[in-house]
């Protein structure tokens, strides 16, 4: 085995110790923190503003326990970031919201268990750390604190009584004793940690019900951009084989044609065979295209803002655009949010009789926002197997949602957020 993994002065040894020191007022800040604020809150929950001071104590406590996430990896231990506080709208809640925040209350009884836990860490630290360098250094300072031979030195009790280090071939075994204790130093300390580091994994970490809804949500992700590479490639398969076989096809057709026309023993029945079917090649050659199209536009490939305003400018209706992104969607998220623009579009061309619609797309804490008006009649709404219930369904599949605000008599505005990235 390896001398340096047995020595205090490896850079592991040096970590755990370095740790320790460190949160140690931390966790002194943190336990006095706990203390003071419950028990203020006692006499407060008597009051109105008992529940306001619980949930603005678990918020504090939250920010204390992202300061021992932090420290934590000098152990090389990384404790992921718990979910967020889901507040809702209102001061009560507010209130509601903060005070089932399961994670602020594990960090808080983390505060309480982390003092008591970061003086016993500090303890250990002096039992071998300090005495292990104390006796190691023992015959350098003993006869500068016991100069006479009748003063009494260090000593540690024995069946017989005590033994006292008062010559120097004492000294030096208690050199030799510091020394051992060193080397146990590090190995005693670790054993001391497992237990903060499990407490830290298990209080200050996300929720099992949180961990499995990110895990889906990675799950689904994946599926998502999974799904639009496929239909990207079936796009580009499409687009750059049948179509290009079909565009051939239809012009030897058409060539063909022109050639019977011009024979004078050509037979009527073959030029019309070959006259069907060179339309019903074109006629396909279009249905393709149009396929591709619904598949994955290939304007997408330019970005969002390219491909709304070529959507824009094909309406029946004027449409003013503004697109205002700071940075590019996921190709995914791209795609659902021009399907959904074209589809809101095509909705106010065949039911709001509008003279002018406006197309707006923002971006908003992270969320794509694309808000379709126009002045229309009014009167929509989502109804079971109707357009706008497919799209509220399209946008869910990426947590996103639709909004519809259309009294009878116009105007029209309907709102479609959902996330930048999946």
């Amino acid at each position: 085995m390896h001398i340096a993994r047995w020595s205090p002065l490896n850079k592991r040894a040096l970590m755990e110790l370095g740790y320790v020191l460190l949160a140690l007022p931390i966790a002194v800040l943190g336990f006095a923190y706990a203390c003071v604020t419950t028990l203020a809150g006692v006499p407060l929950s008597l009051i109105t503003i008992g529940l306001p001071w619980l949930v603005t104590v678990l918020r504090g406590a939250r920010g204390l326990g992202s300061l021992h996430r932090g420290l934590v990896r000098l152990l090389g231990v990384a404790v992921t970031t718990p979910e967020r506080v889901r507040r809702a709208p209102g001061v009560l809640g507010w209130i509601r919201s903060g005070l089932s925040d399961a994670v602020g209350w594990r960090t808080l009884a983390y505060l309480f268990l982390k003092g008591p836990l970061g003086v016993a860490e500090a303890a250990v630290v002096l039992l071998t750390w300090g005495s292990g360098i104390a006796h190691l250094c023992y015959p350098l300072w003993w006869r500068a604190v016991w100069p006479s031979t009748t003063d009494v030195g260090l000593s540690i009790p024995t069946l017989n009584g005590e033994l006292y280090f008062d010559t120097w071939p004492r000294a030096f075994l208690a050199s030799a004793m510091g020394a051992v204790l060193l080397l146990a130093a590090p190995w005693v300390l670790r054993g001391v940690l497992l237990v903060d580091t499990a407490l830290l994994r298990y209080l200050l970490g996300p929720t099992a019900s949180a961990r499995r809804i990110q895990h889906l949500e990675e799950t689904r992700a994946h599926a998502v951009e999974d799904s639009a590479q496929r239909l990207r490639r079936i796009e580009q398969d499409l687009h750059d084989g049948a179509q290009v076989r079909l565009v051939t096809l239809a012009m030897h057709l058409g060539a063909a044609k022109d050639r019977l026309a011009v024979l004078p023993t050509a037979d009527p029945a073959l030029s019309g065979f070959i006259s069907g079917a060179h339309q019903n090649a074109k006629d396909a050659l279009v249905e393709l295209r149009s396929l591709v199209r619904g598949i994955h536009p290939p304007i997408l490939d330019k970005g969002l803002d390219a491909a709304l305003a070529t959507l824009a400018a094909s309406g029946s209706v004027p449409v003013r655009l503004r697109v205002a992104l700071p940075e590019r969607c996921s190709p995914a998220i791209e795609t659902i949010a021009y399907f959904c623009t074209a589809e809101l579009l095509a909705n106010v061309a065949k039911h709001s009789q509008a003279r002018q619609a406006d197309v707006t797309v923002t971006e908003d804490r992270g969320l794509l926002r694309i808000v379709v008006r126009d002045d229309g009649a009014g009167g929509a709404r989502i109804g079971a197997g109707g357009g706008l219930a497919g799209l509220a369904e399209r946008l869910g599949t990426v947590d996103g949602r639709l909004v519809i605000d259309s009294p009878h008599g116009g105007p029209t505005v309907v709102t479609a957020e959902l996330p930048l990235h999946v």
